[in-house]
């Protein structure tokens, strides 16, 4: 603490030590935070990794146990086949789907904030009217 004989100039001195260590410290808390949370993002991205690899094994299964259901009524090929087949339907819909998904953000441009700038400036140099 500062005493009474100090002056102003010594006083400031400590007050922006002081600050300055408290913003020191306050980045120090947010790294270690920062640190804490990347970690467990770290592991909650490879525990949902490896939960995605255990469905698509799950899945596998589950084809296959339709395939062999069916195999009771028909020839096993053909069970396979019919699988197969809708497994291949399955993947045109959702590929399809998915490249509409793309074409409607390529190219990534904000054309809208684009044209809302271009009214901004013209409005601000005076050629707008409204």
């Amino acid at each position: 603490m500062p005493t009474r004989g100090n002056g102003v100039g010594t006083v400031i001195h400590e007050v922006a030590e002081r600050a300055s260590t408290l913003v020191r410290l306050e980045v120090e808390l947010a790294m270690l935070e920062l640190r804490g949370k990347i970690a467990s993002l770290g592991i909650g991205g490879a525990l949902v990794a490896g939960a995605g690899i255990l469905g698509l094994f799950a899945l596998g299964f589950l084809l296959a146990a339709a395939a062999a259901g069916l195999a009771i009524v028909m020839d096993a090929w053909l069970a396979l086949l019919l699988v197969a087949a809708v497994l291949l339907v399955a993947t045109v819909v959702v590929a399809a789907v998915g490249i509409s998904a793309l074409k409607r953000g390529v190219p990534p441009i904000p054309e809208r904030a684009m044209n809302e700038a271009k009214l901004t400036a013209s409005a601000l140099k005076g050629n707008g009217r409204g």
